[in-house]
């Protein structure tokens, strides 16, 4: 019996996203993002991590290593923004976690009580090159939750988990307005919906501390737990970004203020008329996450354009391409897609490809870890057989933390 149990044991030790053997890569371009693409190179990974890079005839190849072969090698893509494991790749029910509706403040939402690393939606986007996705409660509600950064492998929530609890979720969109006598049915309500909650978590703070220096505090006394305030006292404290997805203008603006009244950290999402504040934002110093370049030029949108990612860049204003949030199937984008098109509308090739590797990771605070490739970082890589850029390319392995996985399916 014992030579039956053993060879199962073996398989599941094998198969665990945190075994990772000895590997190679070899292509014909490596794009490193972080310096000069290498040209004939080679990759070698050791427990996950990479351990040397450059050309072939200057790399020493372990004894016994796993090669595999790519044209064109580049990071793990980054997905600074998205819904995928609350969106699952049907349109029912029961894999739509993104979005609470019952009620318009939920900042205690945690993404990573919601998130389903089985999701067949993560293995999807994976197959393309994404090895890491900052993910959680779409837009749809003034606050509608937190997020989490998660690797795209891994059989439980664990496995796969980066950061919990990276940024909570604002809307100051049409979405986030309710009809009739609900609110918020304005603009000047979600403001002050929001201011009102930032004084709130403020005061509650206030009691927290006070709380801290009495020793002599009765059980009566003490301040009751308020998950809701907390997660904003996160906020105020910096421990957490308020990510506010904003399109017009004068949303924009809102938000920029508002960040400015609490000295808070603000991400601006979508921005889709991002570009006619430039000054204004470059001044605030915040990143953008931009909305994908194919997004559906309607409502808060229809003023976008294509241009975006490339007036961001020539402004020196931080951003990275998103996939973001579409209400239909099957809920994301890929973001080497929209990167593509925004290289064919202004960005260079360099500046698309950063935008969904160190881009994404500087501004989520990971750079240390992922979105180039460096000994030392962890093994994340995209192999494709041409141009990543180009429509007709495929993506033919992924390696997440030196673990291979298929690439897209054709």
């Amino acid at each position: 019996m014992l030579k039956t149990i053993l060879p199962g044991i073996l398989v599941c030790l094998l198969a665990s996203p945190n075994w990772a053997e000895t590997l190679v890569v070899k292509a014909k371009l490596i794009h490193t993002v972080s310096g000069k693409s290498i040209a004939n190179g080679a990759i070698v990974c050791v427990d996950g991590k990479i351990a040397s890079i450059g050309e072939i005839a200057t790399v020493v190849i372990p004894e016994g290593a796993k090669v595999i072969q790519a044209e064109v090698v580049t990071p793990g893509l980054i997905d600074v923004r998205s819904s995928v494991g609350l969106s699952g790749i049907l349109n029912v029910d029961h894999d739509s976690d993104h979005l609470e509706s019952s009620a318009p403040l939920q900042p205690e939402l945690r993404a990573i009580d919601a998130y389903n690393p089985r999701e067949e939606l993560i293995e999807y986007v994976r197959g393309f090159g994404i090895t890491t996705v900052h993910t959680g409660h779409a837009p749809g509600e003034l606050i509608s939750g937190q997020t989490m950064i998660a690797k795209t492998r891994g059989g439980t929530v664990q496995d796969a988990l980066v950061f919990d609890g990276k940024a909570v979720c604002a809307t100051l969109t049409e979405s986030s307005q309710k009809t009739g006598k609900q609110s918020p049915g304005t603009r000047g309500k979600q403001m002050a919906m929001l201011r009102a909650l930032l004084i709130e978590a403020s005061e509650y703070r206030s009691k927290l501390n006070k709380q801290s220096k009495e020793t002599d505090a009765s059980d009566d006394s003490k301040v009751a737990r308020n998950l809701k305030l907390e997660t904003i006292v996160d906020v105020l404290d910096g421990k957490k970004a308020l990510l506010i997805t904003a399109d017009r203008a004068q949303d924009i603006a809102s938000a920029l203020r508002l960040g400015e009244e609490f000295s808070i950290r603000i991400w601006l999402d979508s921005a889709a008329e991002a570009y006619q504040l430039i000054p204004q934002i470059k001044k605030a110093g915040v990143p953008v996450l931009l909305h994908p370049s194919m997004a559906r030029a309607n409502g808060d949108r229809e003023n976008m354009t294509f241009r975006s990612a490339s007036i961001l860049k020539e402004s020196g204003i931080p951003f990275a391409i998103e996939s973001g949030f579409e209400a239909y199937v099957p809920k994301v984008r890929i973001v080497l897609f929209e990167a593509a098109l925004a290289a064919a509308h202004g960005l260079s090739k360099d500046a698309a490809l950063e935008s969904i590797t160190l881009s994404a990771a500087k501004i989520l605070g990971i750079e240390d870890r992922v979105g180039s490739i460096d000994v030392g970082k962890e093994a994340d890589l995209a192999l494709y057989d041409g141009d990543p850029l180009e429509y007709t390319t495929h993506c033919t392995s992924v390696v997440i933390d030196g673990v291979v996985y298929p690439g897209e399916s054709r």
